[in-house]
């Protein structure tokens, strides 16, 4: 390509990255900031659950007994699930509707005293999960989160593409030229960052689509209309449905009161029992006949043993005959079809779970180097911004020397929804709406025809 064929696409891709980057660098911060605090959910967990652990364990008593302890303190309660005590020690967590609606986490000593109860949405991490997913407004907020997300993966492609080398050397390409100092330091942290957080950027971005609102609804239509289904499915899209698969808060409410009132003759204590043989990573639960079901119909005549994890690789659910006490079923990461493993290992890794804390690390690190390229970038900004406008590259003369652009943003907003919407929203207000208003057209640095 000639360097006369090359300016203007190199301008309209800047002029792309310019309006994509300013429009998403509250998001990068808040998105940065909420997501690397939630990787450390269960360390958050843990501590917020500190003084339920390290109890004496003389004169314990049987898991039955704790529920009904429980159940005989929240008088009219319905047991959803038992988790089960990590360490000796620990307390046992029963989970519980209450009548008048809402849920809690109550903690059970060893010898039965309840010690201790807590609205699962009141935790730490669910506030993070609610801020991240939703801005704290449910469905709306989500949808702009997806918004900028879509945004977002405009950034980063353009980034690379103002990033490439083009016949440089590897100073300012690979590392940054710090030692220069102003403009020129400034530029080479934001393209380096760019260059090196871009791919696990790109994953992260990817890896939360299946939570968002539109995007998730197409997928699913897509997914029932192939045939990519094989059982239950276990993540769902939407903003209220953000990290639901692990929000002890999500569980729904019964139609019933079957934990309270059903009496299996095959004692919780035996299934706690064979949980121990089964080395489920924690937080294992057990969940009793007809209890509540996130992701499918409730519980039919059985316990069912699982674990709520957030590495989904690991999960499996076994259920036994709650006359009998024989295993009935039993099925694991291997057994759902490959759309739901790709999801469930993305997910895994989106919420550093994927590899212990080597993933915790890594999230974290990522989220690091995208609050120093927002506030690089915003820096960049501010430093060339005139005082009469918003300061954006001057736009091509040529439209038809970037077609090329055109296409590629097309194909973009093929697979990205809600980004086709908010072109479509943009090329309403460019045609219909700035042409009245010469002097906001001017600012933004938008060229109105005549």
């Amino acid at each position: 390509m000639t360097d006369t064929n090359r300016i203007p696409l190199y301008r309209t891709i800047w002029r792309w990255h310019f309006y994509a980057g300013l429009f998403v660098i509250p998001f990068i911060l808040m998105l940065s900031v909420t997501g690397a605090a939630y990787l450390f959910k269960p360390q958050l967990d843990r501590w917020q659950e500190s003084a339920w652990r390290d109890l004496p364990t003389a004169e314990r008593i049987d898991a039955d007994a704790q529920v009904k302890a429980v159940l005989t303190a929240f008088a009219g309660a319905s047991f959803h699930y038992y988790r089960v005590p990590q360490a000796p020690g620990d307390a046992a967590i029963v989970h519980v509707g209450l009548p008048a609606g809402g849920m809690r986490d109550v903690a059970v000593s060893p010898q039965g005293q309840v010690i201790g109860s807590a609205d699962p949405d009141d935790r730490i991490s669910a506030w993070l999960a609610k801020i991240h997913g939703s801005l704290l407004i449910g469905k709306p907020g989500g949808m702009v989160v997806e918004l900028a997300a879509s945004w977002a993966i405009v950034m980063i492609l353009t980034g690379l593409y103002l990033w490439w080398p083009r016949g440089r050397g590897l100073a300012g390409v690979v590392w940054p030229r710090l030692s220069r100092g102003g403009r020129t330091a400034l530029r080479d942290l934001h393209a380096v960052t760019g260059f090196w957080v871009s791919g696990l950027a790109l994953i992260l971005l990817l890896t939360a689509l299946p939570w968002t609102d539109v995007w998730a609804s197409g997928f699913r239509a897509v997914r029932a209309e192939m045939g990519w289904v094989a059982g239950t499915q276990d993540w769902k899209g939407g903003a209220s449905d953000h990290h639901a698969a692990q929000d002890h808060g999500a569980m729904a409410k019964p139609t019933s009161d079957p934990g309270a009132a059903f009496e299996p003759r095959v004692a919780l204590d035996r299934i706690v029992l064979r949980a121990q043989n089964e080395d489920l990573p924690a937080p294992v639960i057990i969940q009793p006949p007809g209890a509540p079901n996130l992701f499918g119909p409730p519980n039919g005549n059985h316990w069912t043993l699982t674990t709520q994890t957030q590495n989904r690789p690991l999960v499996r659910k076994v259920s036994y005959d709650v006359v009998t006490g024989i295993e009935v079923s039993r099925s694991g990461f291997a057994d759902k079809h490959v759309i739901d493993r790709i999801v469930g290992i993305g997910i895994a890794w989106h919420e550093g779970a994927l590899f212990g804390i080597v993933s915790q690390l890594i999230g974290a690190f990522t989220a690091l180097m995208l609050v120093t390229l927002a506030v690089s970038g915003f820096l960049m900004w501010r430093r060339r911004k005139p005082e009469d406008a918003l300061g954006a590259p001057p736009g091509v003369r040529d439209p038809a020397k970037t077609k090329g652009v055109a296409a590629i943003v097309l194909l973009l907003a093929a697979v990205l929804p809600s980004l086709a919407a908010s072109l479509i929203l943009l090329w309403i207000v460019d045609r219909l709406i700035l042409p009245r208003l010469p002097r906001m057209a001017r600012w933004l640095g938008v060229a109105v025809k005549a």
